[in-house]
């Protein structure tokens, strides 16, 4: 008897593996969500920066508020992707406000 495909042991085997595979995977990734999502706010504020320089480029003055480069289409979101909201100091510079953006 030639058969050809897997016996049930054979297909709960493979199951077996990849699933010791998830187990191992899933906790590190969700550990180090926290960490990607502080540098994905650091990278935010630098792209901030830069819009504020391009607005002053283009408009001979600081922006007052974050919310203005929102609204003159320099910036299509206004906090970090971890929900911090940032500010934007009177010589221009940009920083985490550390309160959370409210939906």
């Amino acid at each position: 008897m030639n058969q050809k495909g897997f016996t049930l042991i054979e297909m709960l085997v493979v199951l077996l593996v990849i699933s010791i595979l998830l187990i191992i995977t899933v906790p590190n990734i969700t550990k180090h969500q926290s960490t990607i999502q502080d540098k994905g706010c650091s990278a935010f504020v630098k792209m901030v920066q830069a819009q504020v320089q391009a607005y002053q480029i283009d408009k001979d003055t600081l922006p007052t508020t974050v919310d203005q480069l929102k609204t003159d289409g320099y910036l299509k979101e206004t906090a970090c992707p971890n929900g911090d909201r940032i500010a934007i100091s009177a010589e221009g510079e940009v920083t985490i406000a550390a309160t959370p953006a409210t939906p």
